[in-house]
């Protein structure tokens, strides 16, 4: 037999208080009478029309088990249901279901973990010295004189386990089902960007492996140092060798370029960095994907220049928080 939800009892209640037959009801409802009648009996006895408790499966673990499960699983955020079944002291006879239940009752679910840099002690330290140092930085007077800058590498074919495909039951290698991939992702592109509040450069494409020399003559010198005319410019880069080679601070101290000191292992200070991830979405979000290295480079950049200027804009002026959200954590990971 059909039953009620609660709001369907709440308006059948209302029919009674107001006089409506118990058979009418039922007709509307599509129950029988009965249901109708033990609806307004529980009422007049309890006030309520909510089901009444019911005694239920008996527990299959102790509280000694429960608080065992969820201290273990604390202690340990990637410890497996399976592996605490193995642990659980004396005999028992638990599943893997009902640890995962003891754990959703103790608000611990299953998720993918977030990806961040390896820091160390020191890397933690630099950034929150470096956060400090930033604090009272404002957007109008400092953050939009910075031109961000990063190289990021595009695959052809990205497979990261998210993609989902509607089958039936047996179609798991049907030719239409299988997501057919080449090795390695059939390789990429690398390309260097820059960013401000006020434009963009060019989307540069970065053939082979980067340079100081390459990286001045074929991104600074033609790219970069147009950019940084104005006096208050200001130029950030990460701390990649080729950055930081001899080569590259001459160069940039003889052209008068004023750079931000960077911390090391901090790609979450960059918002250049969520660029990128926009830019990687709007390519794979393209009817067409592209079938080869030239393809997808024609892809980025038509993408790089259509992205509206408004998000970059607002991707900057979240520095503020970056550097309350790096000091607050004490220099470890942030939710940029």
């Amino acid at each position: 037999m059909a039953r009620l939800s609660r709001e369907d009892r709440q308006i059948a209640l209302g029919r009674l208080q107001a006089g409506q037959s118990q058979s009418a009801i039922a007709r509307h409802f599509h129950v029988s009478q009965s249901t109708i009648s033990r609806l307004w009996v529980r009422f007049q006895a309890t006030g309520s029309v909510a089901d009444l408790p019911r005694a239920g499966r008996l527990r299959a673990t102790t509280a000694a088990h429960d608080r065992f499960i969820r201290l273990r699983h604390l202690r340990n955020r990637f410890l497996s249901a399976s592996s605490s079944v193995q642990a659980l002291p004396g005999p028992h006879r638990l599943s893997d279901q009902t640890v995962r239940n003891r754990l959703h009752e103790a608000g611990l679910r299953a998720r993918r973990p977030h990806r961040g840099a390896v820091l160390t002690r020191r890397h933690r330290q630099n950034r929150v010295q470096w956060g400090n140092q930033h604090l009272r930085w404002t957007v109008r007077n400092h953050w939009r004189h910075v031109w961000f800058s990063d190289e990021s590498y595009f695959l052809l074919q990205r497979h990261d386990g998210r993609r989902r495909v509607y089958r039936r039951v047996n179609e798991r290698y049907a030719p239409n089902c299988v997501d057919e991939a080449p090795v390695h992702g059939g390789g990429g592109v690398m390309v260097w960007g820059a960013i401000n509040t006020a434009g963009r450069s060019t989307l540069v494409h970065v053939q082979g492996r980067i340079t100081a020399q390459r990286y001045v003559e074929e991104i600074l010198r033609p790219h970069a140092l147009p950019l940084l005319a104005d006096q208050d410019a200001i130029f950030q880069q990460d701390n990649a060798r080729p950055h930081t080679a001899r080569l590259t601070t001459q160069f940039l101290t003889d052209h008068h370029v004023q750079v931000l000191p960077w911390p090391s292992m901090s790609p979450d200070m960059n918002p250049i960095e969520h660029l990128w991830d926009e830019l990687d979405r709007r390519v794979r979000r393209r009817e067409e994907a592209p079938a080869n290295h030239r393809d997808l480079l024609q892809a980025l950049q038509e993408e790089w220049d259509t992205i509206p200027q408004q998000d970059i804009r607002h991707l900057i002026q979240s520095m503020p928080r970056r550097c309350r959200a790096v000091v607050a954590a004490q220099g470890s990971h942030t939710p940029y």
